[in-house]
């Protein structure tokens, strides 16, 4: 190893491990470096319980001139995706989060999904001259969030619409050619090495008519932030589609219809309330109650499946709402977040009614809807998959 890369592996391990005493490197940071080192030693530098001859020092203090100033500091040294994971461990780790109350901190953050998570769990205590400054960091996020995720939701979702309607006599441009050649493989002329159809198998016109229901019902306790921003987004856009008719269920020990809302993904965010109980079974009793059109309806439920209601009647309530003929979706989480925390089983239960319960990216989602839509199986995620032979 030469001795500029040993330098750049000792310069990388003493930023790591801190500079203690003990840490080995013998290597002094100065400049930019004692600079980046200075940051991280505010956020990481405490240690709850430090080892005999290791006591480190760190913290950004109460004041919010030095909040401000950190996060000016670590938005020049490190990239968006790694600042927004710093401001979440700060909030976590240092207990930050009161500091968002103030406006000039909320102009210096970086915005994300989790920071939208945080911000609507303070709406109670935020003043008011902090609101409308919270509203707008919030609106930054989900104006990039529909940018990320319309089209492709609007374009999956329209598709499965169209095949739905299935024409025996179509025009040459509705075609499913897949289908057609499947349908008359038994016509195939090897001499030609060609399917000669004998009967065509197309897609309907579109209609202006609403075709299908989506009820999104959406547990809004704590652990469950992410979810509630991105089913927003997703509420907001299935509700712009005029062969959708979406409804926004959002629930904890108390059920609010925020469907009139839709046109407005912010104005959803602040009128949910993050945190308290979960009743499953009561929001699951309120969304089978506005089904009118059980073959044309997909009930998704997004909820990590803790229930302290009446689980016997929740799981009486989703095998009456399968049997009534409409589609049933259970996600753990919809977010980016990895493997969720979730009541296996409860799961497990629900996987043994027929209805998976599994973790669903913001990706996948618009598949997922698709899949419902169209009554195929759901694609769902090997890893996130819960069901009564699997061990999560």
């Amino acid at each position: 190893m030469t001795e500029d890369a040993t330098g750049e592996r000792l310069r990388r391990w003493r930023l790591v491990l801190g500079g203690d005493t003990a840490d080995g490197t013998g290597h002094t940071l100065s400049g930019q470096d004692a600079a980046i080192d200075g940051a991280l030693t505010a956020l990481y530098g405490r240690d709850d319980n430090p080892t005999a001859g290791r006591e480190r020092a760190g913290g950004l203090g109460a004041s919010a001139p030095s909040v401000a100033r950190w996060l000016g500091d670590i938005r020049t040294y490190f990239p968006t995706s790694v600042v927004q994971v710093m401001q979440r461990d700060a909030i976590d780790r240092l207990g930050l989060g009161t500091l968002l109350l103030e406006p000039e901190m909320l102009e210096a953050v970086e915005a994300d999904v989790h920071l939208v998570g945080t911000l609507l769990s303070l709406t109670k205590a935020m003043p008011e001259t902090t609101r409308e400054t919270a509203r707008e960091v919030v609106r930054k996020v989900v104006e990039n969030l529909e940018k990320r995720l319309a089209t492709r939701t609007r374009a999956t979702l329209t598709g499965a619409l169209d095949r739905g309607a299935r024409v025996r006599r179509p025009r040459h441009g509705d075609i499913d050619w897949n289908r057609t050649v499947a349908a008359n493989l038994r016509h195939y002329l090897p001499e030609h090495g060609t399917v000669v159809p004998e009967r065509l198998v197309g897609y309907g016109r579109a209609s202006r008519a609403v075709k299908k229901e989506v009820v999104l019902c959406v547990d809004q306790s704590g652990s469950m932030a992410s979810s509630v921003v991105y089913a927003s987004v997703f509420g907001a856009v299935l509700a712009s589609m005029r062969a959708v008719a979406t409804r926004l269920v959002v629930f904890d020990t108390e059920v609010v219809d925020l469907t009139e809302r839709l046109d407005d993904p912010v104005d959803v965010l602040f009128a949910t309330r993050l945190g308290g109980g979960t009743d499953i079974n009561r929001a699951l009793a309120y969304c089978q109650s506005r089904i009118t059109r059980p073959a044309d309806t997909v009930v998704v439920l997004i909820s990590d499946l803790y229930e302290g209601g009446i689980r016997d009647e929740m799981l009486k309530r989703v095998a009456a709402i399968k049997a009534s003929g409409a589609q049933f979706v259970s996600l753990l989480a919809l977010s980016d977040e990895g493997a969720p925390a979730y009541d296996r089983e409860h799961a497990a239960a629900l996987a043994a009614l027929g209805a998976p319960a599994f973790a669903c990216t913001p990706d996948l989602f618009p598949e997922v809807m698709a899949a419902a839509i169209e009554k195929r199986p759901l694609p769902t995620p090997d890893a996130g998959a819960a069901g009564p032979d699997s061990p999560r």
